[in-house]
């Protein structure tokens, strides 16, 4: 038998898909349009704004606020303990329209600016400014999304 653990106190938005084995705790809220993918972990107390996909495997932390029109890869992982194992605990802050690549790891406390994307395996340990476009270990600003999103289309008509 296939079976999520979605919380009681959880508030789920309409039109929500929440994939095989997949936790949702306490507090946390959903917006409406929402993907969750197999076998993530949304734990107690996250936000998820509408139109939002978080693909399999991805491990979303108590505190964590994420936007609308998001998209977090497989495998991400946010954090939310700056120094382990400490009590004082901070989310991240995945703001609107963001992108997040497969295994891409976001420290505690990080915001992730409006219309930005952070590529997969990226280790991101500092603010990501908007519209901006970041990679590697530590992760750094490699160019624009405008130029991200020139890449993409230039890619799709090739």
């Amino acid at each position: 038998m296939v079976t999520n653990h979605i919380s009681q106190k959880a508030k789920i938005g309409k039109n929500v898909s929440i994939w095989h084995f997949s936790y949702v705790g306490d507090n946390v809220e959903i917006g409406d349009n929402v993907k969750i993918g197999s076998l993530a972990h949304i734990d107690y107390n996250v936000k998820i704004g509408e139109n939002t996909k978080i693909e399999g495997l991805a491990y979303i932390p108590p505190l964590s606020r994420i936007g609308k029109n998001v998209f977090i890869g497989p495998n991400a992982a946010l954090t939310n303990d700056p120094y382990p194992m400490c009590d004082k605990m901070i989310g991240v802050t995945i703001e609107d329209g963001v992108i997040i690549g497969a295994r891409a790891v976001i420290k505690a406390g990080v915001t992730i600016g409006k219309n930005s994307v952070v590529a997969m395996g990226a280790v991101v340990t500092k603010d990501v400014p908007p519209n901006s476009v970041v990679v590697g270990v530590p992760a750094k600003v490699k160019y624009s999304r405008e130029e991200y999103d020139k890449k993409q289309k230039d890619w799709l008509e090739s």
